[in-house]
């Protein structure tokens, strides 16, 4: 008969062990459906990003509105070319008739960099402006 108790005991221990794994199988499965929702967001939102990135690569990049054409550098280009004669931001200020500044001298400064990056004026020396023809 004890015989009998400790087999009953061990069946007894392992359906309760049989639940454990089949709650804790569960869970996991529960966490694996998640995991596999949020991979699919990822998935998802990276796809979007790779279609965009070459959508935006088969676009024609738009002409910057402040290029070469605009009529503030077309009056920098004016002025150096009137004066024949290297410039300062400053100097251009003053010719341009703008208050002398920080914000106008920085703003012909950074025109003129810009002009100077695309071969369009050069700087002789650091701050002084120039044609190149000049």
């Amino acid at each position: 008969m004890s015989e009998n108790l400790q087999v009953k005991a061990i069946l007894e221990h392992i359906e309760t062990r049989e639940r454990e794994l089949a709650d804790q199988a569960g869970q996991f499965r529960d966490r694996i459906a998640e995991l596999t929702r949020q991979l699919g967001e990822l998935d998802a939102e990276s796809e979007n990003l790779r279609i965009t990135r070459k959508t935006l690569l088969t676009l024609p990049l738009p002409s910057p509105a402040t290029g070469p054409d605009h009529p503030a550098y077309q009056q920098i280009l004016t002025t150096l070319a009137d004066t024949g004669r290297p410039m300062r931001a400053r100097d251009l200020c003053q010719a341009l008739d703008l208050p002398i500044l920080p914000k106008n001298t920085e703003g012909i400064r950074s025109k003129l960099k810009r002009l100077v990056s695309r071969g369009i004026l050069t700087e002789p020396e650091p701050g002084l402006f120039a044609r190149p023809d000049a």
